[in-house]
């Protein structure tokens, strides 16, 4: 008798679920059908653009990336790579003639119609992110290695033994031994050479040591000088990484010899060189603060003749992002967040005011023509995926020179703005879904960003899509409060040592404002849901669910920070929680007593879902079973889901087609209809 009740209660679900999805008018289904377009590049004579497609092999669990070719000039793409395996990192040659790219961790070249691959590395240890020298003779990549080997054979066999060894156990001596979703504790991050033509590659940076470190990395964040003698690249020399953020810019020769550090006066983030045309200069982005990772970055020109870089954004608000030097190196073009958009500004070589020059957009992977007068970029929108675009050096002629998507006809964001604590303006953005109605009732979803020195932009996503959760019957509300980037650096740093400050009261205030201006929303069926510093915002709402202008009626927790004492012992960048809570948890206990969710589990009583994955070693898994352990035995109903083979994002396609069902199943129990009795 129990197993027929078990048999009929799992079909009622099964049937609910599949309800619910035949009313959802765009699903995680049509998320999964995307192709997913970016890395442009522009040939040298700059007729061309290659770039890569990434499409759902959802059998194979997996996304597969393809090389395909386009005039600038527009017309029909041309694909250069197939097969089963992704090919990725086009990046053409100094004469035009070939492409370099990276296929089955290895770096290969293909002439620029496709034609003759030809494999460049045989390291065992893999290739990645291949650069050209200026002269064409070099290509420089990226391999994880064994720090004491000094030959591939070494690296090989040490390799071939750990695969072969029953035991699997980990000794460490230092810290940040694990990052992100691996184990970093015996091989480094450094940078090779191998001649353009095949050989063996050479280490150019051996050492005890990750080049380019990789909480720093911003990119490829090495470069050859214009004559191809020199190369830079980044290496934090500071003792213990886990407390710093000093990753400096190293110069070398790159036939060998000692290398020097050209920033070193400045113990914050220093990255992603870039050679101006007549190799006077190296641009690079820099933070001034040690220890904080969300400081602003400023554009910086080191003069390779005197050794002194000096800022050219002086007065700039904004975080400088990916930088683009005119060809006659009297300008420099680069991208910074601006309130949800990435705009295309301009500055002169020698400083000043910067410009912005291409508006409303979301640019990424900028470029520009050998002759000056045109940009290059991918470009996206809440309502649109990812394509290529070109716009005129002046901002004018803005045209797509892809697409890959057909159009979906979602309804773009809309723009919304409230005062949030001390009276500051807060902005977000409300999506509706595509058969919105003014006439019905809504329940309002409220998706909170991680970071927290993030935003919600508009731009496109293939995890926390805004769009599938508006066209699942949800009005769906994003804000960017305190801590996020793109409404200048002092509304960025107001969130450190206040987690749960001035960022609840935003929000809050936003979540009133959003129900008094629109009677469409049901103020009965509001719930939220957020990851990473969003999954610690839901935590922390889940002990002040008392304000009586909002009354969440559930949650989803992905990947929450919930014991700020158990998650600093067991992350793995610490110098993020010693600036966020100004210490340690043994220098400055009050501050990580004060906004610790789990210290306000007696006030736990909204239904929640808690996602925690088993590689999340950013935001261990502990924290969400810790969680699940209070609500469980505050008799609240709660689920937890976990995915043994994801970090702190879900990636694989049949994961996050659960995922999507999952949340959506569980804000449906409680917002889309009337909870069931039994």
């Amino acid at each position: 008798m129990k197993r027929f009740v078990v048999l009929v209660t799992v079909l009622l679900v099964a049937l609910c679920s599949l309800a619910a999805a035949q009313t959802r008018t765009y699903t995680i289904e049509d998320l999964l059908k995307v192709r997913r377009v970016g890395d442009p590049q522009i040939s040298p004579d700059g007729k061309h653009v290659a770039f890569t497609i990434g499409d759902v092999n959802f059998d194979a669990n997996k996304v597969v990336n393809q090389i395909y070719v386009t005039s600038i000039n527009g017309g029909s793409p041309k694909q250069l790579t197939n097969g089963t395996s992704s090919s990725s990192a086009p990046r053409w040659s100094p004469d035009g003639k070939k492409i370099a790219y990276t296929t089955g961790s290895q770096v290969w070249v293909m002439e620029n119609d496709g034609d003759h691959k030809e494999q460049v590395t045989k390291i065992s240890t893999g290739a990645a992110a291949p650069v050209w020298s200026p002269d064409g003779k070099w290509i420089a990549f990226t391999s994880d290695v064994y720090a004491d080997c000094d030959n591939d054979e070494c690296n090989k066999k040490r390799d071939e033994q750990a695969e072969s060894n029953k035991v699997k156990a980990h000794i460490v001596t230092r810290l940040l031994y694990k990052h992100w979703d691996e184990w970093r504790d015996v091989k480094r991050t450094h940078v090779f050479v191998v001649s353009s033509k095949g050989g063996t590659a050479r280490d150019l940076t051996s050492g005890d040591f990750d080049s380019p470190p990789y909480a720093a990395a911003s990119g490829v964040d090495y470069a050859f000088s214009p004559d191809s003698t020199e190369i830079a690249y980044l290496r934090n020399p500071d003792k213990v990484e886990a407390i710093s953020t000093n990753s400096d810019i190293f110069v070398m020769p790159l036939s060998g010899g000692p290398a020097k550090d050209i920033t070193v006066r400045n113990h914050g983030y220093d990255a992603g060189p870039t050679y101006t045309p007549d190799g006077k200069f190296i641009l690079y982005r820099s933070q001034a603060t040690p220890g904080f990772e969300a400081d602003r970055w400023r554009l910086m020109a080191y003069n390779r003749a005197t050794g002194t870089s000096v800022e050219l954004t002086r007065g700039f608000d904004l975080q400088v992002e990916e930088i683009v030097v005119s060809p006659d190196g009297n300008s420099i073009y680069f991208t910074a967040a601006d309130r949800g958009k990435s705009p295309i500004f301009k500055i002169p070589f020698g400083g000043g005011v910067p410009q912005k020059i291409v508006t409303n957009v979301f640019a990424s992977n900028l470029r520009i023509t050998p002759d000056g007068r045109t940009f290059v970029f991918a470009s996206s929108s809440m309502a649109s995926p990812a394509e290529v675009y070109k716009a005129n050096i002046d901002g004018s002629r803005l045209t797509a020179l892809s697409s890959a998507n057909a159009p979906a006809n979602l309804k773009q964001a809309e723009d919304i703005e409230w005062t949030g604590a001390l009276g500051r303006k807060i902005h977000g953005y409300i999506i509706k879904p595509n058969n919105f109605d003014p006439g019905k009732k809504y329940p309002l979803a409220v998706l909170i960003h991680g970071g927290p020195q993030s935003a919600w932009n508009d731009n496109w996503g293939y995890r926390w899509n805004p769009q599938v959760f508006a066209n699942a019957g949800y009005v769906v509300f994003t804000p960017n409060p305190r801590g996020s980037v793109g409404y200048g650096q002092q509304f960025v740093n107001e969130i450190s040592g206040d987690w749960g400050g001035k960022v609840y009261t935003d929000l809050m205030n936003g979540v009133a404002e959003v129900l008094r201006r629109n009677t469409f929303i049901d103020r009965n069926r509001v719930g939220a849901a957020g990851a990473s510093y969003g999954g610690y915002m839901i935590n922390w709402l889940l002990g002040h669910n008392n304000d009586p202008r909002v009354r969440f009626k559930v949650f989803v927790s992905h990947d929450g920070v919930y014991n700020l004492e158990s998650m600093y012992g067991a992350t793995e960048e610490l110098w993020f929680p010693e600036w966020e809570f100004k210490g340690t948890p043994w220098t400055n206990p009050a501050m990580y007593t004060r906004w610790s969710p789990h210290k306000f589990a007696q006030n736990f009583n909204t239904p929640i879902l808690i996602i925690h994955s088993e590689l999340d070693f950013r935001v261990p898994l502990g924290e969400g079973m810790q969680l699940f352990t209070a609500v469980q035995r505050k008799g609240l109903d709660s689920k937890f889901l976990t995915f043994p083979d994801e970090g702190h994002w879900v990636l694989k396609p049949q994961n996050s087609q659960l995922w999507f069902h999952t949340v959506l199943d569980w804000l449906d129990k409680y917002l889309q209809r009337e909870p069931a009795t039994e």
